[in-house]
C-alpha cells in the first residue's frame, strides 16, 4: 500500500536564482555531467523552439540553440557535454554543437517528436512522441531509424539509464517500458494505476521516479522493484531525486509550489513560492547541491538543496 506525504507544512522562504531569456512555458530541463573545473551545465526546452544552454552553478546565459520551427518539447547534453539534442514540435529532432550552436544533423520523423536523448554513446539518439514509437536513429545516418517500442498512447518521454545501458520510455497512458538497446526489444514493463505525467532518472541511472496522478513512485532499475510510492493531497506534474537519495523535489499541476520531501519518508521538509505559474519540470545538478525548476511563467529558477549555504552565487556576508 502506497504511504501518504506529510504535506502540513507551510511554505517557508528561500532566495531562489531566477533565469530569464525564455518567452514561452519552460516544459523540460536537464544538467549536464561535471568536467573540468567542477563545471556543469543546464539545457531548458521551451515552446518558444529555442532551447537555452546556461551555467548549471550560476543560471548565466551561455548561448540560444536557433533553428527549430516549432515549440521544442526536450533538451538533452551528451555525456562529454559537447553536444546537445532536442526534440520539436516541428517533427525533427536535432543534433547540436553545444559548444558553437551549430545545428549537425536533423533526424525527420512523421509527426511531434516529444522527447529525444542520446543512447549508448554520443553517435545514438533515442526519440519518442506522437506516433507512438520509440526510435533509435544513428547520428551518421539520419535517414534511417529503428523502431525498438510501440507504445499505445503517444510517448511522453524517453531517457536513458547509463547504469543498465537501456532506454526507457514513458507513454501519456500508464505504461513505462524498459527497452533493451542491444535487441532492440521491451525487457520490462512498469505500470502505474493513473495517467503519467512524468518520469525522471537519478543522475547514476539507478532510480527511476514517475509523477503519476496523486501519487510519487521510484523504481530500483536493477530489479525494477517499486522501493517507494507515496500518496499526496495534490496533482503531481513532476518529481526528481538528488544523487544520493535523500531528497526529492515535487512539483504540482494546479499549485505554485515547490515542495522538498525526505526520499526515505515522503515528509515535506519546505515548500516554496516564486513561479507565477505551474511547475512543468524539475532536476538535480549532479552534485546535488542545486535543483532547477522550470514554470509556465516561462522561467527557470535555480534553489539550494541546502539553504543558506555558500555555493556559485549564493555567498552571505559574515558579521
Amino acid at each position: 500500500m502506497p504511504s501518504t506525504m506529510n504535506n502540513s507544512l507551510p511554505f517557508t522562504q528561500q532566495v531562489s536564482l531566477t533565469c530569464a531569456g525564455h518567452t514561452r512555458p519552460v516544459v523540460q530541463l536537464s544538467f549536464s555531467n561535471i568536467i573540468a573545473n567542477n563545471r556543469y551545465f543546464l539545457i531548458s526546452a521551451c515552446k518558444d523552439g529555442k532551447p537555452i544552454l546556461r551555467d548549471g552553478s550560476t543560471g548565466d546565459w551561455l548561448g540560444t540553440f536557433v533553428g527549430h520551427k516549432g515549440a521544442v518539447w526536450s533538451a538533452m547534453l551528451s555525456s562529454d557535454t559537447l553536444r546537445a539534442v532536442t526534440a520539436s514540435a516541428d517533427y525533427t529532432a536535432k543534433v547540436w554543437n553545444a559548444i558553437t550552436g551549430q545545428e549537425l544533423v536533423s533526424f525527420m520523423h512523421d509527426n511531434i517528436v516529444k522527447s529525444a536523448d542520446f543512447a549508448g554513446s554520443n553517435e545514438l539518439i533515442v526519440t519518442g512522441g506522437q506516433d507512438k514509437s520509440v526510435r533509435i536513429f544513428d547520428v551518421n545516418r539520419p535517414d534511417k531509424s529503428i523502431t525498438a517500442a510501440c507504445h499505445t498512447t503517444p510517448v511522453r518521454s524517453v531517457k536513458w539509464s547509463k547504469h543498465r545501458n537501456m532506454i526507457i520510455s514513458a507513454d501519456n497512458g500508464r505504461q513505462i517500458n524498459i527497452i533493451d538497446i542491444r535487441a532492440p526489444s521491451v525487457a520490462h514493463t512498469l505500470e502505474t494505476s493513473d495517467n503519467i505525467a512524468s518520469i525522471s532518472l537519478t543522475a547514476d541511472g539507478k532510480t527511476l521516479a514517475c509523477a503519476a496522478g496523486k501519487r510519487v513512485l521510484a523504481w530500483d532499475i536493477d530489479s525494477f522493484k517499486l522501493v517507494k510510492d507515496f500518496n499526496v493531497d495534490y496533482e503531481v506534474s513532476v518529481a526528481a531525486i538528488n544523487p544520493t537519495r535523500t531528497r526529492m523535489v515535487v512539483g504540482g499541476r494546479s499549485d505554485l509550489l515547490i515542495r522538498c520531501c525526505n526520499f526515505d519518508t515522503g515528509k515535506q521538509i519546505d515548500a516554496y513560492k516564486g513561479h507565477h505559474g505551474s511547475v512543468h519540470d524539475a532536476c538535480f545538478s549532479p552534485d546535488g547541491q542545486v535543483y532547477a525548476t522550470g514554470s509556465e511563467d516561462g522561467t527557470v529558477r535555480l534553489w539550494q538543496t541546502n539553504p543558506g549555504s555558500e555555493y556559485g552565487l549564493w555567498q552571505y556576508r559574515h558579521i
